[in-house]
């Protein structure tokens, strides 16, 4: 317990999945966490979880492809709470499965903006609040996706490779200011949005998993805390000597 006690935290996308599943482990360990996201019913859900079990926590609606909306939001939370420690850039979708050739700009647009923007926005308006903080940590999410190819879902890997070399710019740029940057990379994990497309597959919710199970050497698909325990390494002063680096939580799924 307090691993990140009198840390203050954001997370993009904290509503459901692994967001919120790290909003409640870093609140846990002591943070006072802002939660963010679109999803404001859910995201009420999360503060009122963490509010009972003694935490500190407090929700705001964020569209992180919208400078301005990250801008007020990131005031807003740093006002609350007095400083802005920890960032979790875990917001992202999936966006269509085509072919590259028939993606429309519209399509590819729509994810970039997401995943690439919303982390490039988010890191951008944090930075001078971690600097008068004097140092702070970024964990981007970003992906197996990131690392390997799959033949599906093109805007998705190239959002998630650039997050990759973002984490990695970002962590030489700032490492000056005691600020890490670190790249997270999950493999399949049963979150809310995956059980759905289980329940929704041709072969049924039970097959479905067990065809995700089978790709990972370890023989089951990760939980949404796997992830959320990574993120609170990478937040605590246990990583104080890692920056640019990827953490890679999958598995085994890149090992093969």
């Amino acid at each position: 317990m307090g691993r990140v006690e009198g840390k203050v935290a954001i997370i993009t996308g904290g509503t459901s999945g692994i967001g919120k599943a790290t909003a409640l482990l870093l609140a846990r360990e002591g943070a006072k966490v802002a939660v963010t996201g679109i999803k404001d019913k859910e995201g009420q859900k999360t503060i009122d979880e963490i509010k009972e079990s003694g935490g500190i926590a407090k929700y705001w609606h964020l569209d992180t492809s919208k400078e301005e909306n990250v801008s007020s939001v990131l005031t807003h939370a740093a006002n609350e709470f007095g400083s802005i420690d920890i960032l979790v850039n875990n917001a992202g979708i999936s966006g269509v499965d085509k072919p590259t050739h028939e993606i429309t700009e519209e399509e590819w647009d729509k994810v970039i903006s997401v995943n690439v923007k919303g982390v490039f926005f988010c890191t951008k308006h944090v930075i001078p609040y971690m600097k008068k903080a004097g140092g702070g940590s970024i964990i981007n999410m970003s992906s197996i996706y990131g690392l390997v190819g799959a033949a599906d879902i093109p805007p998705y890997h190239a959002s998630k490779g650039a997050v990759r070399l973002m984490s990695k710019n970002d962590a030489l740029l700032y490492a000056r200011d005691n600020i890490r940057v670190n790249s997270l990379h999950p493999g399949f994990i049963w979150t809310p949005l995956v059980e759905e497309l289980g329940s929704r597959s041709p072969e049924g919710a039970k097959t479905f998993r067990e065809q995700l199970d089978s790709l990972h050497p370890l023989g089951q698909i990760g939980e949404p805390d796997d992830i959320a325990y990574g993120v609170l390494f990478l937040a605590s002063n246990e990583s104080k000597f890692m920056t640019g680096s990827e953490l890679v939580i999958d598995g085994g799924y890149t090992a093969q």
